[in-house]
């Protein structure tokens, strides 16, 4: 059987009092874990939740989301989770789309809760244990057998449509991506994952994430991103790895009281969502001192962590995001799907046993992303010849903004509803801190004007915070193709330098 209370389970057995993770300075043990799964499996079961069955979490960090995964793991059911800085709106529409039955939300996060959607609250308590819901091991039904094809998790991602998409992975996804990772990474029993990442995101959990669990290690988990509790962890904790958004690694970076912390345990961190700078690599170096700086390319439709930067090439290949790992192939095509030889530009495809199957309720979407059986990631790079990987732009008009993907049609879908707005595109711009931030390009109807002040307040009744555009600039006419396309990439170097509405 292939479910996660598996692997949770058979170390329970053999080492309960083994490590497997630390939340707010309180280790938990391999046995404890075991047993507050099982917990959560019969409060879920209880409430009706079996095979198939879509269970949703929108949280934050905390033992109690990885509780209740593995809980929807052991009954068959498929596990949701939902970015927690969602509107409620978009929130409402991911709940409808995947038919969830049943909903946990942080107690603070409630107002971000659709009506109808049948919810659990989730306290501070139940946070950090999920046996304060109310489930018990003892009344936990026997784990329903999944298969590889059966599925594990839907992942909702923005994409280039009005609407996000929902990524369907396996039980085969999760644990080739599992596999692919130990041996990359060469993780062990004896290491400690720092967990600061949110877990709704596959590179927090992901990459490596729970695999470290699957091998015996532990999970550090905080709830919250802040520079000095992430480094006081390292130090106290005596964490070996971990994962971290590049904007949340220029916090750590920069933290002024930063050389105080001992970081000597600290083996690998990856980075990753952009071309990382030279800089940055040799300041990591400097500060953690015993550890390497991993750049990586992958996505949500992946499980996360295709290619990964290997030892002792970080300079001689500065700009690459390294090599395929072991089961996944990596290709460049042209807009037929033909192969491109090395050092040729074109889209970025993949294809191996982590690589996703498609979309929840959407075999349009699903058939357009696909070469036969080679994922279409919609990013445009180059192999050289020694096969590392050279990411030159996407093609999809994604915009990666402190490790959050941000499609540009959604936020234009928001754009148009402004009664002032005749026409509107958003497109990123380089941003130090955050790698990139959404701005709104705007063509006013006659006689209408329009400030960023009532931008921002219509968008964020709309929208994440995250996607609502940083600046307004007004046009007289988007550049345009023959086929009425706009021109984002014209529009970026128009842009480039100019000044933004007040």
């Amino acid at each position: 059987m292939l479910n996660l209370t598996g692997f949770l389970g058979y170390h329970a057995r053999r080492a309960p009092e083994r490590l497997a993770l630390i939340y707010e300075e309180r280790e938990i043990g391999y046995g404890e874990l075991w047993a507050r799964a099982l917990a959560a499996a019969a409060l879920l079961a209880r409430r009706g939740i079996g095979p198939g069955d879509v269970v949703a979490v929108l949280m934050k960090n905390s033992p109690a989301f990885l509780e209740l995964c593995f809980a929807a793991s052991h009954l068959g059911a498929i596990f949701l989770p939902i970015n927690f800085r969602l509107a409620r709106d978009e929130v409402a529409y991911i709940c409808a789309d995947s038919g969830a039955r049943l909903l946990f939300a942080d107690d603070e996060l409630a107002a971000s809760c659709p009506d109808g959607a049948e919810t659990v609250l989730v306290d501070t308590a139940a946070q950090r244990d999920s046996r304060a819901l109310g489930g018990t091991a003892g009344d936990a039904p026997e784990a329903v057998p999944r298969g590889t094809g059966d599925l594990f998790r839907l992942m909702y991602t923005s994409g280039t449509t009005d609407h996000p998409k929902g990524v369907m992975h396996s039980y085969d996804n999760f644990y080739w991506k599992s596999a692919d990772h130990l041996n990359a990474l060469d993780i062990a029993a004896a290491d400690r994952l720092l967990t600061m990442g949110p877990l709704y995101h596959v590179g927090a959990f992901d990459l490596p994430g729970v695999a470290l669990l699957w091998r015996g290690g532990a999970m550090c988990v905080l709830r919250d991103y802040a520079p000095e509790a992430v480094l006081a962890a390292i130090e106290r904790h005596r964490l070996t790895c971990g994962w971290m958004a590049p904007v949340m690694l220029s916090g750590v970076l920069a933290h002024p009281g930063r050389e105080r912390f001992d970081l000597a345990s600290f083996k690998w961190l990856i980075g990753g969502g952009e071309r990382t700078p030279e800089n940055r690599i040799r300041e990591f170096g400097n500060l953690f001192t015993a550890g390497r700086y991993i750049d990586g390319y992958g996505l949500t439709e992946s499980c996360s962590g295709d290619t990964l930067m290997e030892a002792g090439m970080e300079f001689a290949k500065i700009g690459s995001t390294g090599r395929a790992l072991a089961h996944v192939e990596v290709t460049i095509r042209d807009d037929a799907g033909n192969a491109l030889p090395a050092e040729a530009e074109g889209e970025i495809c993949l294809r191996g046993p982590k690589i996703t199957r498609g979309y929840w309720n959407a075999p349009e979407k699903t058939a357009e992303s696909f070469f036969a059986d080679r994922f279409r990631t919609g990013d445009v790079g180059r192999l050289d010849a020694d096969g590392f990987l050279y990411l030159t732009d996407r093609k999809k008009d994604m915009i990666i903004s402190g490790g959050e993907n941000i499609a540009s049609s959604e936020v234009e879908r928001v754009l148009q509803q402004l009664p002032q707005v005749f026409d509107a595109a958003v497109v990123g711009l380089p941003d130090e801190r955050w790698g990139e931030r959404p701005v709104a390009v705007v063509v006013l109807r006659p006689g209408s004007g329009l400030a960023l002040a009532e931008l921002d307040a219509f968008c964020r009744r709309r929208l994440a915070g995250f996607k609502v555009p940083k600046a307004l600039f007004l046009v007289d006419e988007l550049p345009r193709n023959p086929s009425g396309k706009v021109l984002k990439r014209v529009l970026r170097e128009r842009l480039a330098g100019a000044a933004p509405e007040a």
